[in-house]
């Protein structure tokens, strides 16, 4: 297993970065949280997990252990493969899931594309004593900034393209692009899908230029 990865960043992509570990560029797939952290040409440090397929190594990185150690458990429920556990932590955070997990939370876990109403439910089940109690307040926090503060997405997208290189200007022209597009998915799932918000931000980008 490879435990993590460090060394400087490469290169970066909306899911994807690359990490330069003795002399070999590792690409890594991460969250655009995770990617929004990183700068190119920066030393970095990521929590990795492998999954081996027959065809293929896809190496999943995370801001910190944790964040690794809750994508693997998610992993143990039925249904649910690397890419749904990763748009799971695309959306919500480890400490946000475990609160939608001990509350019964539906609709927290159905604002990840891919999962509807039963498979939520299937979820709240299967992943109920596996994930624990919140760790900290970080999971209570973002629940109530989704139901009351101002829309954290915002600035997720905002630092994700600045992270990619783009000027802060041109990130603010972006997500005022893609502003629309967000509000209609929070008023009807109740919160923003930050990976595809950033890939239409991508798109929007590359227009302009």
């Amino acid at each position: 297993m490879i435990a993590f990865v460090s060394g400087p960043v490469a290169a970066l992509a909306p899911t994807t970065a690359v990490v330069q570990v003795g002399g070999v560029g590792m690409a890594v797939h991460c969250t655009p949280a995770t990617i929004a952290g990183l700068r190119i040409g920066e030393d970095a440090r990521l929590a990795t997990s492998l999954v081996v397929r027959e065809d293929s190594l896809t190496l999943y990185g995370f801001a910190d252990d944790d964040e690794r150690q809750v994508f693997e458990l998610l992993q143990t429920a039925s249904g649910v493969g690397p890419r749904l556990a990763q748009a799971m932590l695309g959306v919500h955070s480890p400490d946000a899931l475990r609160l939608a997990v001990s509350t019964g939370d539906e609709k927290a876990l159905m604002a990840v594309p891919g999962i509807g109403k039963k498979g939520a439910q299937k979820l709240l089940l299967e992943l109920k004593d596996k994930l624990g109690s919140p760790l900290g307040s970080s999971g209570l926090v973002g629940a109530q900034r989704v139901a009351s503060g101002p829309a954290p997405w915002t600035e997720q997208l905002a630092a994700a393209l600045v992270g990619l290189g783009y000027a802060s200007r041109e990130a603010e022209e972006a997500v005022v692009a893609v502003a629309p597009q967000a509000e209609a998915a929070i008023a009807e799932t109740g919160t923003a899908p930050v990976p595809q918000l950033l890939r239409a931000a991508l798109r929007t980008l590359n227009r302009a230029r």
